[in-house]
């Protein structure tokens, strides 16, 4: 299965260019999902591309900086805003990024489309996100 996370631009970049190969989150998914697919918040506004999960690692906020800050494209000091006040956290790790030629503006197929908060599960195995059932 795949999931639709929201990713500010910046990041999607660092990602983009190598530099980032961890997106953190506060929740992680509760089914199990093989891959991302990434909406760039506004101003981008669009689905930019998709990667696979290698892992997930779950640990405190100190011990996941340690283990993937070398890649993590974020700021330390971002880092720990983020994870402010939590015990503990999560970081997907990056397999292989596929940037599309043709980003997807969903507003196009839907004008109701709302980027997820956290997450949002892709449930339709489509190969084409134009037909994704929740657009």
């Amino acid at each position: 299965m795949k999931v639709l996370l929201s990713i500010k631009p910046e990041y999607v970049q660092e990602i983009i260019n190598g530099n980032k190969k961890f997106e953190y989150r506060k929740r992680i998914f509760k089914e199990s999902v093989e891959s991302v697919v990434i909406y760039s918040t506004m101003p981008v506004g669009k689905i930019v591309g998709e990667f696979k999960i290698e892992k997930i690692l779950n640990d405190s906020p100190t011990e996941l900086w340690n283990k993937t800050c070398d890649y993590s494209g974020i700021s330390k000091a971002s880092f720990h805003d983020y994870f402010s006040g939590r015990s503990n956290g999560f970081a997907i790790k990056i397999k292989e990024f596929i940037e599309y030629e043709n980003p997807i503006d969903p507003k196009v197929t839907n004008n109701n489309f709302s980027a997820p908060q956290s997450y949002k599960y892709l449930r339709n195995e489509s190969d084409s996100l134009n037909q994704v059932s929740f657009f």
